[in-house]
């Protein structure tokens, strides 16, 4: 019976001593590994997938959201991801067509993306009717609440969630600087998009802003590029003062062709977007974008790690910008005076 031995706990009992040392040398390394296994398993709950892959809706092209991609990505970046080695971006450009959004979302759901960051309105709009449970984060909306996308901005239910470029009288605030910049105004032109579900509540906004102060309104419905010759034919028509452009990505995506008219014709204008001041329109006053696109990436590292967009606030915006282009200026004979220059975030020479 003595050469026998009994197995206790997992340990080796026996009357060797040596046998004894040994199996106690043995033990401690192997608990340590097996405690170094568990913290991993539990580490790696915590953290997204070796692989992560995002889906990222554009709704004009490549060229032109660069300036809104490139900060989206810096926060990826930030947040210790890199392109290639553990995440992944399909992008997917609609070309300013919204009728595009159903299929392009239908091709990112089908790539296997674990989340899909869009912008604006319509195309979030579209995505809910994909019904899928990809989730997604919105950048730019302008009332997530009141058009039905989220159920509150604390509590978005569903899974979306992300950031909203809402801001109580904004519309206000370009009328009202469009006539400090142009004193005697009495006559505006808006263009906005019919379908573009916020534009409803902004032009409530354009419509009390412009009865405070007196002003006639001239509504454009743009909700295709090719609807642009009809508003410029209508402006050369009525000869409103000054052009108010709301923020809808059609309007992004033609900037080039929108500010070329504004120049030609001598209309001074403020715009949702600096992309159309940097593409020759007198002045824009809105929140950062940019900003925006780069804040995008933390809510798409809190999904990655398990974190539900139902429970994640939506943001709203931190930072407000205006723009001002004095080359336009003198181009369309306004002179901006200095304090309006003196409140700009930024003005081109």
């Amino acid at each position: 019976m003595q050469n026998n031995f009994r197995i206790r706990f997992g340990v080796s009992v026996s009357d060797n001593r040596r046998s004894a040392i040994q199996n106690r040398k043995w033990l401690g390394p192997s608990v340590i590994a097996f405690l170094l296994l568990v913290t991993a398993a539990m580490v790696e709950g915590q953290q997204p997938k070796q692989i992560a892959r995002i889906g990222f809706l554009g709704n004009s092209t490549a060229m032109l959201e660069a300036n809104l991609v490139g900060p989206f990505r810096k926060g990826l970046r930030d947040a210790g991801y890199i392109e290639g080695k553990n995440v992944v971006i399909e992008y997917r450009w609609a070309e300013g067509h919204y009728e595009r959004f159903p299929a392009l979302f239908a091709e990112l759901i089908a790539s296997k993306v674990d989340v899909i960051v869009t912008a604006g309105t319509p195309a979030t709009q579209a995505y809910q009717k994909m019904k899928t449970p990809v989730p997604l984060v919105m950048v730019a909306i302008g009332d997530p609440v009141g058009t039905r996308i989220v159920a509150s901005l604390n509590r978005p239910g569903g899974n979306i969630t992300g950031l909203t470029s809402i801001s109580p009288e904004l519309e206000g605030k370009r009328i009202e600087l469009l006539r400090e910049v142009v004193p005697k105004l009495s006559h505006i032109a808006v263009m906005w998009n019919p379908i573009n579900a916020y534009h409803l509540i902004e032009k409530k906004e354009v419509e009390t802003a412009a009865a405070a102060l007196r002003m006639k309104v001239l509504y454009l419905g743009v909700e295709t590029q090719e609807h642009l010759d009809n508003s410029f034919a209508q402006i050369l028509k009525d000869q409103p003062g000054a052009l108010l452009v709301l923020a809808d990505r059609v309007y992004l995506h033609n900037r080039t062709r929108i500010m070329d008219f504004s120049v030609q014709h001598r209309l001074p204008g403020i715009y949702a977007y600096v992309e159309l001041v940097e593409a020759g329109g007198l002045m824009s006053y809105g929140p950062s974008y940019a900003d925006m696109h780069r804040r995008a990436a933390t809510y798409v590292d809190k999904i990655l790690k398990g974190a539900k967009p139902a429970d994640l606030p939506v943001e709203r915006p931190l930072k407000f910008e205006l723009i001002i282009n004095l080359k336009a200026a003198k181009q369309i004979g306004v002179t901006v005076p200095a304090s309006v220059l003196a409140r700009a975030d930024r003005v081109i020479k």
